[in-house]
């Protein structure tokens, strides 16, 4: 009965340091905003923003160094969103995404595409053609660097249903 005693003192006494130090210790709070605008992002980590990634690319929008057509996977909604989000005016015409596309002809199944792409949307084998997926691709532009035959190339996405904007009339 003793030793449970104190074991039961001592755990409560380390539980009650270990809460003192997370109040000492607490980082800052962090911005609420950002992480609504992380939750946004589309999380690809494609890198055609200019950014690393899609979190240093949400800290860039929130602190005003990005504009929000900064991101062409997630296309004019994405950018919509953020400007009621951020309240800035959502200007400038934004790029199509970039997907990858690997010309057939010059393919020589050598797989260092398909081992490089990070979300694997290149399918093939060994000593076949390869083609690549167009849903899943992030056109981060991997497979690209990795083909030795200089075969795949990024390439604006095809207007769809879902990617097609009407123009907005000016003014004259």
């Amino acid at each position: 009965m003793v030793a449970i005693l104190v074991l039961a003192l001592i755990g409560l006494v380390l539980g009650s340091g270990l809460g003192v130090a997370a109040r000492i210790f607490a980082v800052g709070d962090e911005n609420p905003l950002l992480k609504e605008v992380q939750a946004l992002m589309p999380g690809s980590q494609c890198g055609q923003c200019g950014f690393p990634g899609c979190t240093a690319a949400a800290t860039a929008l929130v602190e005003g160094r990005s504009a929000v057509t900064c991101c062409p996977p997630g296309g004019m909604a994405l950018a919509e969103k953020l400007a009621e989000l951020l309240g800035v005016t959502l200007d400038g015409q934004m790029s199509a995404p970039l997907l990858a596309r690997i010309d057939e002809r010059q393919c020589t199944g050598c797989t260092r595409c398909f081992k490089a792409c990070p979300t694997d949307a290149i399918v093939g084998a060994n000593g076949q053609i390869h083609s690549v997926l167009q849903n899943a691709c992030t056109g981060c532009g991997k497979c690209q660097q990795a083909c030795p035959e200089n075969c795949v190339s990024l390439s604006p996405q095809d207007v769809s249903l879902d990617t097609w904007r009407w123009a907005k009339p000016q003014l004259a």
